[in-house]
């Protein structure tokens, strides 16, 4: 009886290794931006330890104003960045050899926001409304088709809610999670209105690698996507453990904002909603990125000579289903 005992023990000590040597995968993740609520499901899985249950050693770092993911992705600097939709496309574009793997957020949280007693959005046609440079190639041309917006209207945004606080007739951009936080505490209830729910196509915070990485890489990609949907998960249901690390990443951020983050991206479904439902967190499908693609070519967004479908790929994504 020993003697089988000890045969199972020596039998199962390379299987140990093995797992052992699963938990050296290493990749290096950077986010969007500071530190916040919009990030909680990687830092869960960091904090509850769900990466290196799957066998991966992953580096978490912060965006920021003067990081360019992308361009330091594809320098090798890092294995995996967040992107928006259209800067994916905007890079293939430019025959950067970058591509999606997966979505975090089902709904795009950029907003427009209005004061009390509009509406509709529709409402604002030939009202001044604040907006970023960015923007200009991004959700407003799709404004200008959909509601008839004209360039007039725009406003310089200095991403300040100030001028909105003192100026009654004015609207503004944001995100969802963000700037109605801050216009609240300024005494303001506003109207929010969140373009994804009005068509607006675009995924957010796209998973994004080189073509290279996913070649090479693929079993442990498939495995930090999973993980990462395990995270956003126990995130939406427990944030504490997520949230000390992204208040240790980012000291400045407030228990109250971080509250108010996870509330609106579970009132409006920004990271559950749409697909997620019944394929699973962070799923992405072909028909959403051929809608962007065409939203793109009606706003003369887009080359004829480009190949947009590089853009993407359902290969990992969709070997994994965690639903929500």
């Amino acid at each position: 009886m020993i003697g089988t005992t000890w045969r199972l023990a020596l039998a199962l000590i390379p299987l140990m290794f093995a797992a052992t040597g699963h938990a050296q995968d290493k990749l290096s993740f950077s986010t969007d931006w500071l530190a916040e609520a919009e990030h909680g499901g990687f830092y869960q899985a960091l904090a509850e330890g769900i990466y290196k249950k799957h066998g991966l050693d992953v580096e978490l770092k912060s965006g920021g104003p003067q990081v360019n993911g992308l361009q330091l992705l594809a320098a090798g600097q890092l294995d995996i960045v967040m992107a928006d939709a259209l800067q994916v496309m905007s890079a293939v574009e430019q025959q950067i050899p970058v591509t999606a793997i997966a979505a975090t957020f089902q709904k795009n949280p950029a907003v427009i926001i209005a004061h009390p007693g509009v509406t509709n959005l529709g409402d604002l046609k030939g009202k001044p409304i604040a907006i970023g440079a960015a923007s200009n190639t991004t959700f407003w041309p799709w404004l200008k088709e959909r509601y008839g917006f004209t360039d007039d209207q725009k406003r310089p945004y200095a991403f300040s809610v100030q001028p909105f606080l003192v100026d009654k007739t004015l609207a503004q951009q944001g995100f969802v999670t963000s700037e109605p936080f801050s216009i609240e505490k300024g005494g303001v209830k506003p109207v929010v209105f969140l373009l994804a729910d009005l068509g607006y196509p675009p995924y957010a915070e796209a998973l994004v690698v080189t073509r290279d990485t996913l070649g090479k890489r693929g079993d442990a990609l498939r495995r930090f996507v999973f993980a990462s949907a395990e995270g956003w998960k126990s995130y939406l249901a427990n944030p504490a453990p997520g949230n000390a690390l992204i208040k240790k990443a980012n000291p400045q951020m407030s228990d109250d904002l971080l509250a108010y983050g996870l509330a609106k991206m579970k009132s409006y479904a920004i990271v559950e909603g749409g697909d997620a439902k019944t394929r699973g967190l962070l799923t992405m499908t072909d028909a959403r990125w051929a809608s962007t693609l065409e939203f793109l070519r009606s706003a003369n967004l887009a080359k004829a000579n480009v190949d947009y479908r590089k853009a993407w790929t359902l290969d990992i994504v969709s070997t994994v289903k965690v639903l929500p």
